[in-house]
């Protein structure tokens, strides 16, 4: 069959490259078309047009980039005609997604949407979008079943991929000593810097937690750079600093981590899941976090919280994001005591609330089933 996967940032890319794979074991004659990155690449995806030309974050730079938008929605339009795939998977980026997937159901062609948008969160009214133009959506935290429920759309929790990325990588990596002497790094305990993969979030986070770092020599902080970035903008703010920067190893450089100050997103997530103690950083543009403050209805903004439903990681949001309030919030996770075991204690609890091991091949078992029954 022919499938047409569209991926808009680096979480997508790694999901959807695994979700791949394990399609191929069900279709061994398979040909994949999509929109993601050198993850989707990997396992043999022609590749249309790469994450990092469509991540834009906040309502600012949305407008700001409109046309460029606009544009990549109707090469992609075009793109999928020319293609004529047996079904399109989306991969959560719903603004993109949303639209795609409204196009590709009035020419008759099955949509599947992986890693469900953060309705829950803002703009509930999209629950109709998916119920009109989706055919089969398929859920990765545990309480966006129950949310679905509630509006009349039945969808399948496959449990969280991260589980099983973080598990297989597990299984590989197991040498810090030999990590420590390629990068050339000292015996202090390791501090993960996770400022995001989009030069927005790079540009406000980074400069603080490179301040907090300079000011804390009993460590060895090292920036964790996105493969989507180019070395020289994370050097642009490190300067001499000397703090070192890994860029595309930010799993080599979780495993071995004492702590780690982390933007919010998917990452906050996989350094749980790597039991590191973690401070969650994010801040947007003034007007964005004006009007998401009147949009959102969610309590907290990390994945830990928002699945745990309680504060289990400390969240500095706008303004609370200081350097007071950071390094506070970072001596109590990285000094031996009570909340340092307490969190830890917490991402054991998280981890089997997750949904256990094999979501992608789960994903892939039930939209082949879907799949053959549709051409029977």
């Amino acid at each position: 069959m022919k499938y047409y996967i569209i991926a808009g940032e680096p979480s997508g890319d790694l999901h959807a490259g695994n979700l791949i794979r394990a399609l191929r074991t069900k279709d061994a004659h398979a040909t994949f078309r999509a929109w993601g990155g050198e993850l989707m690449e990997a396992q043999g995806a022609e590749i249309v047009k790469h994450y990092r030309d469509l991540a834009f974050m906040g309502f600012a730079e949305v407008i700001m980039n409109l046309r460029t938008i606009l544009k990549n929605i109707e090469f992609c339009k075009a793109d999928i005609e020319q293609f004529k795939p047996d079904v399109i998977i989306l991969v959560d980026y719903p603004g993109f997604n949303l639209r795609i997937a409204k196009f590709a159901k009035s020419l008759g062609i099955q949509v599947f949407y992986y890693i469900s948008p953060q309705i829950w969160a803002w703009k509930q009214s999209r629950v109709e979008q998916i119920r009109d133009h989706v055919d089969e959506m398929y859920v990765i935290l545990p309480f966006e079943k129950e949310f679905y429920r509630k509006f009349g759309v039945d969808v399948h929790f496959v449990g969280h991929p991260l589980i099983d990325a973080v598990a297989e990588f597990n299984e590989k990596f197991d040498d810090l000593p030999a990590f420590r002497k390629k990068h050339n790094l000292s015996e202090k305990p390791i501090v993960a810097l996770l400022p995001g993969s989009r030069k927005q979030e790079i540009s406000k986070m980074l400069p603080l937690m490179l301040e907090l770092a300079t000011d804390s020599p009993q460590y060895e902080f090292i920036v964790a750079g996105a493969p989507s970035q180019d070395r020289d903008y994370y050097e642009s703010f490190i300067g001499s600093t000397g703090i070192k920067l890994l860029s595309g190893q930010t799993y080599q450089l979780l495993y071995c981590s004492h702590a780690a100050l982390v933007t919010s997103g998917t990452a906050t997530l996989e350094t749980a899941i790597f039991r590191v103690p973690q401070v969650v950083c994010y801040r947007a543009g003034s007007i964005s976090y004006v009007i998401a403050r009147q949009l959102v209805k969610i309590k907290y903004i990390s994945l830990v919280n928002l699945i745990m439903d309680r504060e289990v990681v400390q969240e500095l949001i706008q303004s609370e994001l200081n350097l007071k309030n950071l390094s506070k919030a970072f001596a109590l996770i990285a000094q031996p005591g009570e909340a340092r075991e307490r969190l830890i204690a917490d991402y054991i609890l998280l981890y089997e609330k997750l949904g256990g091991a094999g979501a992608s091949n789960l994903t892939a078992d039930l939209m082949w089933k879907t799949l053959n029954r549709s051409v029977l």
